[in-house]
């Protein structure tokens, strides 16, 4: 059960309601699920909602790179909603089913696409670390480049606020869906 809940439209101040609307008429289509809570800041969700637009639909990396990045970032947090949905887009946009299947477990996959072993690389020891060493940056340049390393970052930073707004305020799968992720091999709970 969620500890915050989205108000009603008709319950929304008049600020809360315009940044719902514009999230909505966005390219999602919808307004993100981490609104629920933003929204009690309507600046602050008007900002990172469009951030997250841009960073999910509006870099130089490929759908298939930017769902892999979100993956494991859902991966560390163990967060289950943002798995969920972007394990499907990650399929849709070429990622292995192997590869996602891996992930899930807290194993290192196995990848055919070099650009996608330095990525996971990349983000993984960011992760883990909170830096990248010299050798694995210039592996990011030359797999990436430089507004392509940007580019991860700053989806590896927006993905870790949903994941940290959704595990805080317990916004999550409908008690009616299994969650494929079990604990959490970063913190091994």
């Amino acid at each position: 059960m969620a500890r915050i809940k989205l108000p009603a439209l008709e319950e929304m101040t008049p600020e809360q309601r315009s940044v719902y609307d514009e999230a909505a008429a966005g390219k999602r289509g919808h307004a993100p699920a981490p609104m629920t809570a933003w929204l009690q800041n309507p600046e602050f969700a008007r900002r990172a909602q469009r951030l997250g637009e841009l960073l999910r639909y509006d870099t130089t990396l490929p759908p298939r790179l930017s769902e892999l990045a979100i993956l494991i970032v859902a991966r560390h947090w163990t967060s289950h909603f943002e798995w969920r949905v972007h394990k499907q887009e990650a399929l849709k946009a070429g990622v292995s089913p192997d590869v996602v299947s891996s992930i899930a477990s807290g194993n290192t996959p196995n990848f055919a696409a070099d650009d996608e072993h330095t990525l996971y690389r990349i983000a993984s020891t960011l992760l883990q670390t909170q830096g990248v060493p010299e050798a694995l940056y210039q592996e990011g340049l030359r797999a990436l480049g430089e507004r392509g390393i940007v580019d991860l970052i700053g989806v590896l930073g927006y993905y870790t606020l949903v994941a940290m707004t959704l595990n805080t305020f317990e916004i999550g799968l409908p008690e009616s869906l299994q969650a494929d992720l079990v604990g959490n091999p970063d913190c091994n709970t």
